[in-house]
């Protein structure tokens, strides 16, 4: 474990280089994830209306480059990646925003302002594994990240370079994407082909990284900044 931190301490040295911009095949992308709570008794319909939200997606949305629905528990989510804020804002003026919007009142607790608009984080990508076999995915991970004071920079510059490592490192992860909320606040998402391709994840040399500088990068550390703000999801549907 060791020597694999120390490629990961110098992976993060070349982030000011122009190869990590050429290792993002997503740079200049944003990102979207609305978690949402379904309305008593209706998460079954909920989660059916989302699966069946994937085809409109893909018939309609060109700019949205990848899109799923998710669950946990009585849980909805929805994120996706866009080719640009353009693409975004077509997508929430497009006909799956459109059909939510329809029926939040019946499926969301909360609404549609208060269950849906109130829960979406939109986000820069920061880097990227590119997505194998995303049909073969069955699990979803998202972490929100808080940058301790003054520590968004570096934490943003460990987040980039982690993206090669990922690619290199981890063949069950089938998609990774590290995000950038605002100056402070970060976020972790991807996907795997069943719990064994997560337990390698964190496993591995990035989460190996992220627990060796939280404490010094993260609000809470790891247990409380890291590990308390893991969501686990079932996918429902990809785009």
């Amino acid at each position: 474990m060791k020597t694999q931190i120390l490629q990961a301490f110098a992976a993060l040295a070349l982030v000011t280089t122009s190869a990590t911009a050429q290792d993002n095949p997503m740079e200049n992308h944003t990102a979207s994830y609305i978690a949402m709570p379904a309305a008593e008794g209706q998460t079954g319909a909920f989660a059916e209306f989302l699966a069946g939200a994937a085809p409109i997606a893909r018939e309609t949305e060109p700019g949205t480059v990848l899109w799923f629905a998710l669950q946990a528990g009585d849980t909805l989510a929805i994120f996706d990646i866009f080719a640009d804020e353009e693409a975004r804002d077509a997508h929430f003026s497009g006909a799956v925003a459109a059909a939510l919007n329809q029926n939040a009142d019946a499926l969301v607790d909360g609404g549609w302002d208060d269950g849906v608009v109130a829960n979406i984080n939109n986000s820069d990508v920061l880097s990227v594994k590119a997505p194998v076999d995303l049909y073969t995915a069955t699990t979803a991970t998202y972490i929100k990240l808080e940058a301790a004071p003054g520590k968004g920079p570096e934490l943003a510059a460990l987040l980039t370079a982690a993206g090669p490592i990922v690619a290199e490192t981890e063949p069950k992860t089938l998609f990774w994407a590290a995000l950038q909320i605002d100056e402070n606040n970060f976020a972790i998402f991807d996907i795997f082909a069943d719990d064994s391709g997560r337990e390698a994840h964190f496993a591995g040399q990035v989460a190996g990284l992220l627990n060796e500088k939280a404490s010094e990068l993260i609000s809470g550390g790891w247990d409380d900044g890291v590990l308390a703000n893991v969501h686990n999801f079932d996918i429902l549907a990809t785009k």
